[in-house]
């Protein structure tokens, strides 16, 4: 019986995206976070996306989780991520400090370059640019973080030096693991990702695996990796409404799916939750369906998002619990003692 011997952290993951106004969706993710706490998830990660509510509803990550610091206590709270391209890295400095002070040390800041191309435009830059521009507010995001001088002589208030330790990267690429290994950062790995023209069939390890080797290579000695995968998961206690809300989110998601560069799937609904990466069933399928991902033997955290089957709240909250109580334990995951004594 696999278990992945690597396995540290179990984390739950939001883009925002149930079918409800903003408010609601605002109120509902936190609600998940707040269960994701309850049944002993180490880490809860919300993604920013600016102007399109189908890819992402929130654009002002740390405001939420500020938000949602305050209801919770243990938890570790983090962003995947904030799309470094398109803010003021001073701002992000500041914002994270400030956060990471007010959850008492339980914030973990993830960064990426992603974005749509259109959300440039809107910031006045080149999408093109992304590379370069996310390279250059790293490099700002650090020095303020650590207490450097800024341009002009500044300093950051306050400082909070030991979050450039709690750094994590995203990225779909080679160089980009290579870019994560060499700073020491975590590694942030998509819960999916486009097949290329070559190799249209390709599994999502075949297509990942290159990159964790890539980042620990790159790595300095001494250096403990952090690898974070993240995966669409979606459990319910029967296997025929997993399957059922499965078919409808999936359906759902098709047109935002086939937007982002995905070749079209056949029309069954095997076939989309194939093309999807979805793990979805009872405990006992997702459980097998886990251990068949390669990816999984490698990473330190692993976290969990209903997405693209994005079933009704209660499904969700309920999905939470069954990932805690039956999936991950299968998997290696172990809850600590201290969170165990807590729910006790």
């Amino acid at each position: 019986m696999k278990r992945f011997a690597n396995l540290k952290r179990l984390g739950f993951f939001t883009r925002l995206l149930d079918e409800a106004p903003p408010a609601e969706r605002y109120r509902f993710a936190a609600e998940q976070i707040v269960r994701a706490e309850k049944a002993g998830l180490d880490s809860a990660w919300i993604a920013q996306h600016h102007f399109h509510e189908r890819e992402g509803g929130l654009p002002s990550p740390f405001t939420f989780l500020g938000y949602v610091a305050a209801q919770t206590s243990r938890i570790r709270l983090g962003t995947g991520i904030v799309t470094l391209p398109l803010e003021n890295a001073v701002r992000v400095a500041e914002d994270a400090a400030v956060l990471d002070l007010l959850c008492n040390g339980r914030f973990e800041l993830g960064v990426g370059t992603g974005g749509n191309p259109s959300a440039f435009a809107a910031f006045g830059l080149d999408s093109a640019q992304r590379n370069e521009i996310f390279a250059r507010n790293l490099d700002v995001v650090r020095t303020a973080l650590v207490g450097k001088p800024l341009t002009g002589g500044d300093t950051l208030y306050p400082q909070r030096p030991q979050l450039d330790k709690r750094i994590w990267q995203a990225t779909f690429s080679v160089a980009g693991g290579a870019r994560a290994g060499r700073a020491g950062d975590g590694l942030l790995l998509s819960r999916t990702q486009p097949r290329t023209k070559e190799a249209p069939r390709a599994t999502l390890a075949e297509i990942q695996n290159p990159v964790i080797d890539a980042y620990l290579e790159a790595l300095p000695p001494g250096c403990e990796p952090r690898i974070m995968a993240s995966r669409s998961v979606f459990v319910a206690d029967d296997r025929t409404e997993a399957m059922r809300l499965a078919d409808i989110g999936l359906r759902r998601a098709l047109p935002q799916f086939l937007k982002g560069g995905h070749a079209r799937p056949g029309e069954s609904l095997e076939e989309m939750i194939i093309a999807f990466d979805t793990h979805v069933g009872a405990a006992d399928d997702v459980i097998a369906s886990l251990r068949a991902d390669a990816t999984l033997e490698r990473v330190t955290d692993l976290v969990f998002q209903a997405h693209s089957v994005d079933a009704p709240h209660p499904h969700i909250l309920r999905s939470i619990e069954l990932v805690a109580e039956k999936v991950a334990p299968a998997l290696g995951w172990t809850r600590t003692a201290a969170d165990v004594a807590l729910a006790g």
